[in-house]
């Protein structure tokens, strides 16, 4: 049950993150359009670490 909820909190609390970051990125008129992309790229990769750490690693939220 604890692994359930774990992965239904990741599911779908990262992707508001990632979302508001992107919303965030493309508001800033300070950063240049590489910087841009480059952390819209890592957000993804970023994303995805705590469900893999739950998933494939056995890690535990709590």
């Amino acid at each position: 049950m604890k692994l359930i909820l774990e992965i239904v909190l990741s599911v779908l609390l990262h992707p508001i993150a990632m979302i508001l970051m992107w919303v965030n990125l493309i508001a800033r008129g300070d950063m240049a359009t590489f910087k841009k992309v480059v952390w819209f790229v890592v957000s993804i990769v970023w994303g995805l670490g705590p469900i893999l750490y739950v998933l494939v690693a056995e890690g535990s939220l709590w």
